[in-house]
Formats: C-alpha cells, structure tokens, sequence
C-alpha cells in the first residue's frame, strides 16, 4: 500500500483546494483510498480529491477514521486500515471549493502553469529511473544525455527556456516548476530503468565513448573497426564539471606525438598505452595509475594528461577527499580521476579506492528523504600522485600500475601552458590511434586466454592481447611492477617483514598455531637475522594468538605475490594451524623474454587446438619486424585486422574522409609509427646475467632459495660467485597466455 498526503494538510475555509489537476495523472489507474478528517474541511478536501479524480483513477472510495478524528487517531485506537468506515450521509459533501489551477499565481486562467509544464515534458522528452532509482529525462530528438529532475540544473531549467520561448517570454514561476516536477518524478517512476554511464559504455560487444559535445555526438568502437555517430545508441549522464573530447582525427603516429610529451621510458610508455586503452573499456578493472620520480619529474602534470585523455573535466585533479560523501560526489560525477599530492592514505580511503576499482556499490542517503538509502555502483578509472607505497595497504597495492618518470633536464623543462597546448594539439591524433589499437584488442581479445590470472586478471588479458598484437612485453613490466610495489609493501609491514625473513631463513615450509608464530617471530629481526634475545617490536606488532592470526590473513595476498602461500588446517583436537610455504615456482629462474621470431614460430601451427586448424598470414610491422596474424576457421576471419595485408595509413587523413574504420578502404592503423624500441632479444646465455643488486655481470646460475632473498640481495662486484648473487625477479612473474591453444610467455 503507498500512502501519501498533501503538504501543509487540507484548505481552510474560504481557501482553495490544495489538490491540483496535475496530481490527477500520477494516480491514473489507480484504486484509491481517501482518508477524510471528521471536520468541515476535511470532507470538503476529501471531496475535492475525490471529483478530481474521476476520469483517471480506476476506482475512488472516501472513508474516515472508525474513532477519533483522523487516522492518527484511528490507528492508536487499534484499528487497522481494513476498519476504516465509510463517511455518512449526513456529512455530506460541500461543493468542491476553487481549483488551485485557475491561475497558480503566474496570471493565466485556465489550466495552471504547472500542469501545461507536464505537458510540455510528455510531448518532447522521455521520461526514465535510473538504475539507482534517480528520475531523468532525455529529449525524444535530441542529444541522448540525460537530464535530471531533481535540482535546479537539468530539466528544469530546460523547462523554464522551452515554456518561455513558446509563450513570448513568460517565465514560469519556481512553484509551478516545482509541482510539475513533482507529478514528472511520479511519471518516471513508472517508466522503465536505464542504467546510465558517464563518458563510456558498452552496447553489445561496442563501446561508445560520449564525445561530450552540446549535440550528443559519439565514437562507436566494435571488433575491428569504429566510427562516429551523430546520435549515441545508449544514454549518458553528464555533470557540469565534464568537458568535451576532440574529434579524433589520423594524423600522423598518435602513440610517437603522446611519447614525445612525457618523460618516460619506452618499457613504460607501452604500459601507460595499456591502460589508456583499458580506460576506453567500462566492464573491466582498471589498476590505480601511479607515477613515480624524484622532485621534478612531472608527476603532477603527466596524471592530468592521461586522465584527460580519457574525461576531459574542468577539474582533473583532485585533493584527496575528506570521507566517503565527498568521495562518492567526485567519483559519480566523472569518469577518470585524479587524486594529487596523496601523501597518507587513511583506511576508509584505502577501501573505498578498493571498490572503485572493482565497481563495488557504496550505499549514499537519497536526496529529500530521512532513512531510505540508495547504493552509488560504480566502477571508475584512477589516477594518483604522490603516493608512498610503503603506506599502502596489502589490497589496494595489489591494483596499482605504477610508471617510473625520467628527471627533465632544465634545458628541456617546459611552462604547463606550453605543455597544455601541445597536448590540446595532440589529442585528436592519440585518439585515433587508441581507438585503432582498441578495435583490434576488442577483435582478437576473445581469443586470448592467461594461463596465470594475476589479480587484475581482466587487465592483464588486455595486456596480453596488445603484447600478441604488437610484439611487446607490456605483461611482464606489469606483473613485475606489480611484485615490487607489494614488496615495498611489505617492508613497510613490520609483522610481514618478520615473516618474510623467517621463510627466508627456513627455505621450507612452516606451519603452527598463531602463537607459536609469534614465539618464533620474537627471534628474527629484519637484517639480523635469529637472535637469541628478543628485542622490543614496533608499533601495531600483534601482542596476542588472535591479532596475529588477523594479521596473516590481511597480509596473505602479499605474501602469496613474494611466492609464499597460505592456508589454514586443523591439528590435533581441532587445534587451528597456519601454513606458510614457498610457491612451487618461488626457486625457478625468470626465461629471456621472447623474441617476435619465437611468437612467430609459436603461432605458426596448423593446430590450434580446437580441432579444426588454423592459417597464418605474415605482414611487414610498423614496428620494423614481422607481425603474425591468425585466422580461425570458425568463421574465416583473421583474429586481428580486416584481411588484407596490413599498411599504415596516410600521415595526414582528415576527419571527414571517409570513417575510421577497416571498411573505408583504409587498414584502421594508426599512421607510420616510428619503432619504439628494437624487437626483444634472447639473453646471452641462461648461465650468465647482470647482478641486479651491484650491477656486475657474471656467469652462473643465480640460487634464489626464497623470494625474499631476491629483495635482500647483498653482494659486491668482487664476489661473482653463484652464491653471492640473486636475481630481483623470480618466476613469479612468469604470465604466460594462450591462443588458440598455443602457449606464450610474457
């Protein structure tokens, strides 16, 4: 049962009704209940309703309250809504008393104001719920934008300047706005949902990226191709911080003019590529960008440039906010953001980041009501700057990507207006060539399987798939950016250094309750190894069995990503024991990376492990070395490009020449790409290699007995024995991934 009531109660006498015409049409169809107060103006009130409503609602009964004088009375009696009675005969109604419609103080006679706003919105826009229960509208021949009911922004101010406009200039009154508003609110709640994205969203198996002009035009991106549209397929939520996205155009090498603004190295920039491709792409995780460098690096204004990239917006970078509210205003009315200057992380942030990163709901109080709670689902694409990895927690280190940034020589440094304008000149180009990279990985990523799923497995498959479709390594710089950064972690974990080191010691498994772990820990100390004598642990050690069980399992997915695993058992009359044991692969030796030759060969196969075959087409690569591309023949179509032989395109097309897709007579590449660095090369020989820790080369087989001595390394350039010398990566960076059922390393 839905019960309602008008504001402020009935009219007193000689007033008009408080019940407008308006209100008529949100309870069409309706079987309604009107509840009368036994007094004069509530039956003249409930008779007012009751002649309004007849027409559009489907039925109408007055009643009143069995005892007392309204409901309230009613109910405290202890009757309920099924003893209301009917009001008698001899209360009969007075003539319903003058219409508040007449002329609703804006001077027409007639139908109100308000009620010709409704009309006007029926006629001209659609009216809609949001997938978290906020009423829109989107103009039936206009930009498909949504525009929101609630506020003075949105529909009504649209409202205001279309009634003005058809009626010589009248100007609505803000209480005609807000009774139309109402009954539309009523309207929409009967309409069906939409789910509504800001600047990105998928429709089918394309993405549309929302140009965010005043005309609502789009990019489509699909398997191979994208194009532009006039009209987007699928409604977006705009906010007035947004700001539009250049038409992308082909004009020379987009991905060279982007390289050439940062100061970044080659191995790096092809991973910052990745994630602004995975930016384009709305039902993936996206990691927590970071970008690390000394002092005048440019941290700052390389975060704004790639998040623009993404979301233009008149604010790209943010302070951090300052609790949840203020969190969930930022991240819902953008897409990409930019935390700058983060120099400490509180918990709650550190979750929330978590859940932004996932597309975790976070429940917010519903504008205009006291308790009902709507929860604010979305997933975001961030940035941040600043940030000191030591002070992460285990979870939220997991999902960062950080860049390592190159110092600027003076001679070199530019001013930020400079900059701006290079980038503002730049877009259009970098747009095209990320949408063409997009296309293609939207094309062959379904064929791209990880043997190993990292914990962003939905990015590293997009990884995977660039590195297949170019010959890059982005995978590897990934998984082992990755390990460091949980690594750093760790040492900033006094608990988890201690356990680190105690595996490192032992080399073979451990297993115990949680307060012989703590017995045990009482003796290691980082860099000293076991001392007999315990010595004073730092703040937030755990002093109890129980705190540090909690504490082994906050800090198992880190440890899991140094190579050693954990889990839980049950001893001797259900005693709980923990097991901490080096991975399988914690002792092996990281592979060279391969080369194109070695992917080549691998994927030159007439199996593809699906029973039915495959062939190959080898074409010249912008990249200077040959580039394989496979066709299934499920469907005789290659996994990457349009089947013919791959060319760039010319250095200069214009936006109106034909679309941006393979079928406009063009390969969809991205113009001459300069080489950014020479094809990967096999290493010397697996038994020499470089000390990561001194630098010096020698010959042997590193020893790695447990990861974490790949983070101790101790050693000087004299003593190149096998002994003395480790390797910082260990094989738990191995990310291999499959195609067509053909193995790869990365």
């Amino acid at each position: 049962m839905v019960a309602t009531c008008n504001y402020d109660g009935a009219a007193k006498a000689g007033q008009r009704s408080k019940w407008r015409r308006e209100y008529n049409e949100v309870l069409s169809g309706a079987d309604v209940v009107v509840i009368a107060d036994r007094d004069e103006p509530g039956y003249a009130h409930a008779a007012a309703i009751s002649s309004g409503l007849e027409g559009h609602a489907h039925s109408v009964r007055v009643v009143q309250a069995k005892e007392g004088k309204d409901f309230s009375d009613h109910a405290a009696a202890g009757y309920g809504v099924t003893e209301l009675v009917p009001v008698p005969s001899s209360a009969a109604s007075p003539s319903p008393l003058p219409s508040a419609d007449g002329d609703d103080g804006d001077g027409q006679e007639g139908v109100s104001v308000a009620a010709q706003l409704v009309e006007l919105t029926v006629r001209r826009y659609e009216l809609f719920l949001s997938d978290d229960g906020r009423p829109y509208a989107v103009e039936k021949d206009g930009p498909n934008v949504a525009l929101p009911l609630r506020g003075k922004a949105g529909l009504r101010a649209r409202l205001a300047d279309v009634y003005g406009s058809e009626n010589r200039g009248r100007v609505p009154s803000q209480s005609a706005l807000t009774d139309a508003a109402m009954v539309l609110e009523g309207k929409a709640g009967r309409c069906e949902q939409r789910r509504l994205s800001p600047r990105v969203a998928n429709d089918g198996d394309q993405i549309v990226v929302d140009l965010g002009t005043p005309d609502g035009r789009c990019v489509i991106i699909g398997p191979g191709a994208w194009e532009r549209r006039s009209r987007s397929p699928v409604t977006f939520r705009r906010s007035q911080i947004m700001r539009p996205l250049p038409d992308p155009i082909r004009e020379g090498d987009g991905l060279a003019k982007l390289h050439a603004l940062l100061n970044i190295d080659e191995e790096h920039f092809r991973l910052l590529v990745g994630w602004l491709v995975a930016g384009f792409m709305p039902d993936i995780p996206h990691p927590i960008l970071t970008f690390t460098g000394e002092q005048g690096t440019g941290k700052s204004n390389a975060a704004k440039a790639a998040v623009n990239l993404l979301d233009p917006s008149g604010a790209p970078k943010r302070l951090p906010p300052r609790d949840m509210k203020a969190w969930s205003t930022q991240a819902f009315n953008s897409w990409a953001i930019c935390l700058d200057n983060v120099s400490r992380i509180p918990d709650w942030l550190s979750d929330t980041l978590c859940m932004a990163v996932t597309g975790a709901g976070i429940p917010e109080r519903a504008l205009y009501t006291d308790d009902d709670l709507i929860a604010l689902e979305f997933r975001r694409v961030l940035a941040m700057t600043t940030i000191d990895a030591g002070a992460l927690k285990g979870d939220l280190a997991e999902r960062m990507l950080t860049l390592e940034l190159q110092l600027i020589p003076d001679s070199k440094r530019r001013d930020e207006a400079e900059i701006e304008r290079a980038y503002a000149d730049a877009h259009p180009a970098i747009l095209a060539s990320l949408f063409d990279l997009l296309a293609r990985v939207l094309k062959a990523r379904p064929h791209v399987d990880l043997e190993r799923k990292p914990r962003m497995a939905d990015f590293a498959r997009v990884l995977a798939t660039i590195d297949h479709l170019n010959g890059w390594n982005t995978l590897r710089t990934y998984t082992e950016g990755s390990r460091d950064v949980v690594a750093d972690v760790l040492e900033g974990d006094a608990f988890g250094s201690a356990v680190l080191e105690m595996m490192r010691i032992r080399g073979t498994e451990w297993s115990g309750s949680a307060g012989e772990l703590l017995a045990e820990l009482d003796h290691v100390h980082i860099g000293d190894g076991v001392d007999l004598k315990p010595k004073p642990r730092a703040k937030g050690w755990p002093t109890s069995p129980r705190a540090a069980g909690g504490a082994l399992k906050r800090i198992a997915p880190a440890l899991r990503t140094m190579g050693i695993d954990y889990s839980t058992k049950r001893g001797h009359g259900g005693k709980r024991l923990h097991l901490l044991t080096p991975s399988a692969e914690s002792g092996r030796i990281q592979p060279s990376p391969p080369s194109l030759a070695d992917l080549s060969n691998l994927l030159n196969s007439t199996d593809s492990g699906d029973g039915r075959g495959s062939a190959t087409v080898t074409q010249p690569s912008p990249l200077g070395s040959t580039v394989t591309t496979l066709t299934d023949d499920g469907d005789g179509q290659p996994i990457d490009g349009d089947g013919r032989p791959f060319r760039p395109s010319p250095s200069s097309t214009q936006a109106d020449q034909g679309e941006h897709g393979h079928g406009d007579g063009i390969d969809g590449g991205d113009g001459s790409m300069r080489q950014l660095s020479p094809a990967p090369q096999p290493s010397e020989s697996a038994e020499s290699g470089e000390c990561m820790a001194c630098g010096s080369r020698f010959r042997g087989r590193p020893k790695h007995p447990t990861p974490a001595t790949a983070r101790r390394a101790r050693c000087t350039a004299a003593s190149q024995s096998e002994s003395s010398h480790t390797s910082v990566r260990t094989a738990t960076h191995n990310t291999g991934f499959r195609i067509h059922g053909k193995e790869h390393t990365a």
